[in-house]
């Protein structure tokens, strides 16, 4: 089985591996030059689907409660496996109460287990909630490991290469994001910083509930710190707008007064593809197969993804079933 996967984005990287282990002869095609510069390349990296469930459907937690596993696997000391921790201002308990409310996976932590959890966060916040099966990873390290993988296992990339023809090819995987041009999805814009501070340690990401501006921090190597993020209705790359970066500092800052004098290394925008709905698909369209519309969820979902679309290239006749598999899990949702 000959597959070419047109895109080397998360879910392009993802599709790959699968299709490798099962034994098809991959190639991959991306415009770039190599990895990075897409959406995957400025996302958070965490692997939250107890979180996310907060404004998203069920089968978000239920096509990413394995993702950390499957990261685990496909890139060996990748993922770190501390959790998720969410806290917010005295004033803003109720937004505390409300997430709770919608969401699982969680359990309460007051102040002194917050101080336990995350020392430098001392004095700063009374009560918090604590996801202790959720993960993170540097995207950017994640997607470097697995094209080399990937290359290690026989994938073939051409970077810079027109992905347009397919000739020679059993099936196609089209993972092209917002550049695939299907009428139905929209762009979601997500803004982010990373910042560089060695006053500042965390052990995991940290969530800043706001009513207005909900911050996340996701913690690098080198005393650096993804600070996201935004999420606007539009397809504009371009740079970072002044009042994002007002509101991003201004949230980190209420998280860590440290984060203030902090270097800002990086400013980065990233436009997500969304369906309608906000929920990924996997279709066919004779020999093509499409992964598509995994919206903010792009590291958690997929995996997932990946797999349904491997499913179809080597299940002929389950490919019916399989392509009408999240239609399913979101009538039930």
């Amino acid at each position: 089985m000959r597959v070419l996967v047109k895109g080397a984005g998360v879910a392009g990287l993802a599709a790959a591996f699968e299709l490798a282990i099962r034994g098809a002869t991959v190639t991959v095609a991306e415009i770039r030059h190599g990895i990075g510069g897409n959406a995957s390349w400025f996302a958070g990296g965490m692997l939250a689907p107890w979180c996310e469930c907060e404004s998203a459907e069920q089968p978000v937690l239920d096509l990413g409660r394995d993702a950390a596993d499957w990261w685990d696997a496909a890139t060996p000391g990748q993922v770190t496996r501390a959790g998720t921790l969410l806290v917010a201002a005295p004033r803003d308990a109720g937004e505390l109460d409300r997430f709770a409310s919608r969401t699982s996976g969680h359990r309460r932590v007051d102040e002194d287990e917050i101080v336990l959890l995350e020392p430098d966060l001392a004095g700063r916040f009374r009560r918090g909630l604590l996801f202790p099966d959720e993960a993170h990873l540097d995207p950017r390290q994640a997607m470097a490991a697995l094209h080399d993988g990937l290359a290690a296992m026989g994938v073939e990339f051409h970077f810079g290469a027109d992905a347009s023809a397919g000739a020679g090819f059993d099936r196609q995987i089209e993972c092209t994001g917002m550049a695939a041009g299907d009428g139905r999805l929209r762009g979601v814009r997500g803004e982010m910083l990373i910042l560089n501070t060695p006053d500042v340690s965390l052990s995991r990401p940290v969530r800043l509930l706001h009513p207005r501006f909900p911050l996340y921090v996701v913690p690098r190597t080198d005393h650096r710190f993804m600070i996201g993020a935004t999420m606007i209705e539009s397809q504009s790359v371009g740079p970072v707008t002044a009042r994002s970066m007002m509101e991003l500092l201004g949230a980190a800052y209420a998280l860590h007064p440290a984060f203030g004098e902090a270097e800002i290394v990086e400013t980065g925008v990233g436009v997500r593809p969304a369906f309608p709905d906000n929920l990924p698909r996997v279709e066919t369209n004779g020999e093509i197969i499409a992964i598509n519309g995994l919206y903010r969820h792009g590291f958690l979902l997929a995996p997932a993804m990946a797999r349904q679309a491997a499913d179809l290239v080597f299940n002929q006749d389950g490919t019916k079933e399989l392509a009408h598999e999240i239609d399913g899990q979101r009538r039930s949702a």
